[in-house]
């Protein structure tokens, strides 16, 4: 079994599309083994998304990030990393395959719905950031 840091973003929240996105991840068959709903602050955005910090959609990002409550979510399923960002789909939902995620729940390539880890080092990195030890 395989762990994975997901984000159900605020514009997926502010939409009520959570429902359908978790039953969708339990129909795929993860197990949620934690999840909150959360209202980033710029700063915790600003740290989460440091490894963009040099880019320039860094300030959108951490705007639309901290701009409405988002669901955090730890994810468990054999292979959960490349399971969750292939059931994600594509970062522009306009490239997403049908069925994804993100092309049946986002709006563009800043709101597109979903996040999810990239590699196991990103997960672990990213689970710990949001998550105590003792949470999972």
């Amino acid at each position: 079994m395989e762990r994975t840091f997901a984000i159900i973003k605020p514009d997926a929240v502010k939409n009520g599309v959570i429902g359908r996105i978790l039953a969708r991840i339990e129909q795929e068959g993860f197990r949620i083994v934690a999840m909150r709903l959360q209202h980033l602050s710029k700063r915790e955005a600003e740290g989460f998304y440091a490894v963009h910090s040099a880019r320039p959609f860094f300030g959108g990002l951490t705007d639309f990030m901290s701009s409405g409550p988002c669901v955090l979510l730890c994810l468990e399923a054999p292979d959960a990393i490349k399971t969750w960002r292939t059931l994600m789909g594509a970062t522009n939902p306009a490239n997403a395959e049908p069925g994804t995620m993100r092309k049946e729940f986002g709006a563009s390539i800043d709101n597109n719905a979903t996040h999810g880890s990239d590699a196991p080092e990103t997960a672990a990195f990213e689970l710990g950031y949001f998550f105590r030890g003792l949470e999972l």
